[in-house]
Order: structure tokens, then sequence, then C-alpha cells
């Protein structure tokens, strides 16, 4: 068993009824540096806020080039009427060996509360997991982002670790749980 490998040559763009999943571009930077640059985007992430937008354009270039070495899968998501990206969300990690992936992303705060990361992350479970043929799609969440912990267990994911103390920022340790879902697709094969 192994990856698609197709979608690391032809990027894959995904469409819901309100959004256009494509590739992160050049022209993304802007919005992305905006979104960064924001405290409560970054609230229950371990990172400082973005503080230029050369930043922004150099993890534009880190982003392909992890696509371009089959690292990653990240997508800018667009509401259909739209030009500018509202965010972003994908794969940040891929084991191919393995054949997991961890899911992560990032939302403007005007967009929160709208079933916007809903519709985007069941597009990317579906194709990770009918597509792309990942076994598992993992997600390392902060145990305060109550949002993200009820849409994850909301898609079928569970909670798999609590790990204490797991990072240090801002002066203080801070805790990380990971939650994962299993392709059901995938039999579990028995071993003797």
């Amino acid at each position: 068993m192994q990856l698609n490998q197709e979608y690391f040559t032809a990027f894959p763009i995904l469409k819901t009824n309100r959004l256009t999943l494509r590739k992160i571009e050049e022209q993304d930077a802007h919005e992305i540096f905006e979104m960064r640059a924001n405290t409560r985007t970054n609230e229950f992430i371990l990172r400082p806020n973005m503080e230029k937008l050369e930043s922004a354009k150099e993890l534009v270039q880190k982003v392909d080039e992890g696509y371009k070495n089959k690292q990653n899968l990240a997508w800018a998501g667009l509401l259909r009427e739209q030009k500018k990206i509202i965010g972003t969300c994908g794969f940040s990690t891929i084991d191919h060996r393995n054949l997991r992936a961890e899911i992560g992303g990032e939302l403007f705060v005007n967009y929160w509360g709208k079933h916007i990361a809903l519709e985007a992350v069941t597009a990317i479970i579906e194709f990770g997991f009918n597509s792309l043929n990942l076994h598992t799609i993992e997600a390392k969440v902060n145990p305060g982002n109550r949002g993200s912990i009820y849409l994850l267990e909301y898609l079928g994911f569970e909670k798999e670790a609590h790990f204490k103390d797991f990072g240090y920022y801002e002066d203080r340790f801070h805790d990380l749980l990971v939650y994962s879902k299993i392709n059901p697709n995938h039999k579990k094969e028995k071993t003797v």
C-alpha cells in the first residue's frame, strides 16, 4: 500500500459548496501576513504574531518547496465569488512510509463561526483518504482551543494523547492534545 503520487505532480484543486481550495501562491503572502499578524488567529498556536510581509513571502516559498519535495499539501481557501484567500489548510507534514499526515489550518477571524473550517477540513479529509490514500490523519491542538477540538470530534477524530508541558512559549509550558482519524476504507489486518 502506498500514497497516490499523482497529486505531487499536478496540484489538486478542491471545490465545496462555498469554497475553492487551491495551491498557495506568491500573491497570497499579503493575506497570510494579515492572518498571522492577528493575535486572535494565533491565540492557540505557540508562535509569535508575524511582524513583516517578508516572513509571509518566505513561508509561501517554504510551503512550495515542501510540496515539491512531497512533504506537504497546503491549500489556500477562497470563497467561490472572491479572489482573496480567507484561510489556509492542509497537510503540514506527510509521512509516506506510514501513510500518515498531520492536518492544520488557520482562518481569518471574521469567518469564524460560519462553518467554513468544517467545509474545508471535510473536503481535505475526504481527499486525503479517498484520493491520496492516507491511512491516518492526525491533528495537534492546544487544549484551550475548544472550537478546533469540537470540529475534530464532530468529524470523528479520537483523542490519542495529552502531552503535559509539551511546549515552552512566552515564559511558560503548554499542553498539547493529539487527535487522529483512521481511514474507514482501510481494513485492519490481523497479525499472528
